[in-house]
């Protein structure tokens, strides 16, 4: 079975490695790093760009 989607590959911020994402990422798009697990966020598409995510922090209505 093969997968007509292009994917992209890209550079893993933390560890500087290349990575392969979707073709069809999209801005804002949270994805696991297939290296170290850290979850990346993709910041821009032209050119692709990740970032480690945020920690989201719970609101409790603190």
């Amino acid at each position: 079975m093969t997968d007509d989607t292009d994917s992209i590959v890209t550079e893993d911020p933390l560890t500087g490695e290349e990575i392969e994402l979707p073709g069809d990422v999209e801005v804002g798009e949270i994805i696991d790093s297939p290296i170290t697990g850290a979850e990346l966020e993709v910041v821009s598409l032209d050119p692709v760009e990740l970032q480690e995510a945020p920690e989201l922090e719970e609101d409790w209505g603190e």
